[in-house]
């Protein structure tokens, strides 16, 4: 167990868990800055370790292990002092605590840290004779005794540590104020946690931030030309057309690469992407997703088991249906009645089929609620398109879509499927076992499922949003025998239109902060994954007003 993990385990627990076992690391402005500032205490050359034995030697970023103790660490700095005394260092950027007396006094996880490293330099024959931390915050040097009640604490830490891996028994979330600036507060979720785990009944304090990522998601690379192909260069992602760059994305700034057709990419794009968690999607030239390559991401072993149980419980599986065909009843009915002309008549009737799905026996009652509530919703859905646009919509139809109208809501329900696929094998769900949706060969069922929620708020409200504000024509589609499909422009155009809404700020139903869309589809997995854990009992499908 790498000593840093440790000691995240003293500081928390859950962020421990997150860290080591499902191999969740989430950077923010502390961490990088704590990582710049160890990169100048790090020196490359590694000085020999005969520079102990010399006046005022000093070794740098010394990597250490131990099978005895079952740990490893890199000692930031070890130096001898002019008295012959050897001296463990280690840099921090933040700031010690307070004692008693108001004197500055090592933090309890850095303790821990600098015990654990005193423990591999003795069993590697090095005596230390003096430990201490300098903390960037205060540029202080705060000394630590070494004694044996530190120790015992070390071994303590470190069997409750083990145990809690051993058993993948995620802890609870802390919910203080060491919470606000946690680099996991965006996926350990700690007070939405408490509220989801809570019955609906009890109080529990809103979320006092929330949480977003603290930096920009990175662009989306799309390539749909079939001439182009993308590779490598520099640790860059350069797509190439005719033999030309044109244009390159450093890795570190892509959320996602899209390729549309038989797009050529090297094996060492596809290594690259796969090494930094980037996911990669292949779609068919019309858009239908085909396929997803995604790193390994979090382990994710007791959601999927979890997933499957409830997948095996015809009234759990039923319970998570109704709520998701609940949701994507009310979500439709609102965007009709922002957009729309539709009758009281209509709206009345869908709130009744709303209202009905929690009461519904089985799958297939259920299945013939949506069902009605999606013919009553795409029979006025064309009252949402303005007039005089030249497109008409006469209802629903697919697989080929035989309107521009429907080719492009095929093309965004696709997207949408492509975006929760990802985001479910990144939080270790298995996105083709779904609940309202059948598994079936090829279908990431889940994904289907957790779209329904979002489906009219994303990708029929891109749709509107491209035809009413004009930025498609009728001579952006191709019309063939074999149905209708977007030419590069439209698709262009979509994916202006859908990046615009993703990244469309809109209040949480339960915590009423604001997020993006993208974000909102990260944290309902997040609760979905905490629900087949069991860390819930109650699963809240997103809906807006």
């Amino acid at each position: 167990m790498p000593v840093r993990r440790l000691h995240n385990y003293v500081y928390c627990p859950r962020l421990f868990y997150l860290q080591w076992v499902e191999n969740i690391f989430v950077p923010n402005e502390d961490t990088i800055m704590g990582s710049a500032l160890h990169k100048r205490v790090d020196d490359s050359s590694r000085l020999r370790a005969e520079a102990l034995t010399e006046e005022g030697g000093t070794l740098r970023s010394l990597q250490l292990s131990s099978d005895g103790l079952g740990i490893s660490g890199v000692v930031d700095i070890l130096e001898k002092q002019e008295d012959g005394h050897i001296c463990l260092l280690d840099y921090k950027k933040g700031s010690p605590a307070k004692g008693m007396s108001g004197e500055w006094v090592v933090k309890e996880n850095d303790a821990i840290q600098l015990a654990a490293y005193a423990l591999l330099l003795n069993e590697a024959g090095v005596k230390v004779d003096s430990a201490a931390i300098y903390y960037a915050q205060i540029k202080k040097r705060v000394y630590l005794e070494l004694n044996e009640s530190l120790f015992q604490n070390f071994y303590r830490y470190l069997k409750e540590a083990r145990r809690i891996s051993e058993i993948q028994d995620c802890p609870p979330p802390l919910c203080d104020a060491r919470c606000l600036s946690c680099s996991a507060y965006p996926v350990c979720l700690p007070f939405e946690s408490r509220f989801w785990a809570s019955k609906k009944t009890e109080a529990v304090d809103l979320p006092p931030r929330a949480p977003m990522p603290d930096y920009d998601d990175g662009e989306l690379l799309v390539v749909q030309n079939r001439e182009a192909s993308v590779g490598v260069q520099g640790g860059e992602i350069e797509v190439r057309l005719n033999g030309e760059t044109v244009s390159k994305h450093p890795i570190h700034q892509l959320a996602s690469v899209s390729l549309y057709g038989a797009i050529q990419i090297s094996a060492q794009a596809q290594q690259l992407l796969l090494e930094h968690d980037i996911p990669l999607a292949w779609f068919s030239p019309a858009g239908r997703f085909i396929g997803l390559a995604h790193g390994l991401g979090s382990s994710g072993v007791e959601a999927r088991m979890g997933q499957t149980h409830l997948w095996m419980s015809p009234e759990r599986r039923l319970y998570i249906a109704s709520a998701i065909v609940r949701a994507k009843i009310h979500n439709q009915r609102v965007l009709l009645m922002r957009n729309g002309n539709a009758d009281n008549k209509v709206l009345t009737r869908l709130a009744e089929l709303r209202d009905s799905a929690e009461q519904q026996s089985s799958l297939a009652s259920l299945r013939g609620i949506e069902g009605s509530a999606a013919s009553l919703y795409f029979a006025h859905f064309s009252s949402m398109l303005k007039v005089g646009l030249g497109f008409s919509f006469d209802g629903r139809n697919r697989r080929p879509p035989m309107d521009p109208v429907n080719a492009l809501l095929s093309f965004a329900y696709s997207s949408l499927v492509k975006e929760l696929t990802g985001i479910a094998l990144s939080t270790g769900l298995d996105p083709f076992l779904g609940f309202f949706h059948s598994p079936r060969y090829g279908r990431p069922a889940l994904a289907l499922d957790m779209m329904e929620e979002f489906r009219p708020l994303i990708a029929d409200s891109t749709v509107l949003s491209l035809l009413n504000r004009g930025e498609v024509a009728p001579e952006d589609f191709v019309l063939t025998a074999r149905g209708v499909f977007l030419k590069d422009s439209a698709r262009r155009q979509f994916w202006r239109a859908w990046t615009r809404r993703m990244d469309t700020a809109v209040s949480h139903p339960q915590f009423s902060y604001k997020m993006s869309y993208r974000r909102m589809l990260s944290v309902q997995m997040l609760q979905f994954r905490r629900f087949c854990r069991g860390d819930i009992q109650t699963y809240y499908p997103f809906t807006t007003r």
